[in-house]
């Protein structure tokens, strides 16, 4: 993980999710909705991120908004 998150930034636990009713995933950064999953990528998200917590639950809440990669996203 130390070569993926260089910069300790999955140490701030930043990225938060909620699970619908419906089968859909609200994806939330600093608290602040960002993208839903629905379909099959609700799907495939469940699966990898069931029985993850900490550092590696943010690892895969971050590939899965896409953007948030570069370390130069801002908090408004």
């Amino acid at each position: 993980m130390g070569e993926i998150d260089k910069r300790g930034k999955l140490d701030e636990e930043t990225f938060s999710y909620q699970q619908t009713k419906d089968g859909r995933v609200l994806l939330y950064w600093y608290e602040k909705h960002i993208k839903t999953l629905a379909g099959k990528e609700a799907a495939k998200f469940n699966s990898r991120i069931e029985g993850l917590d900490g550092k590696d639950a943010q690892l895969v809440l971050a590939k899965f908004t896409g953007n948030f990669r570069r370390g130069n996203e801002r908090r408004d």
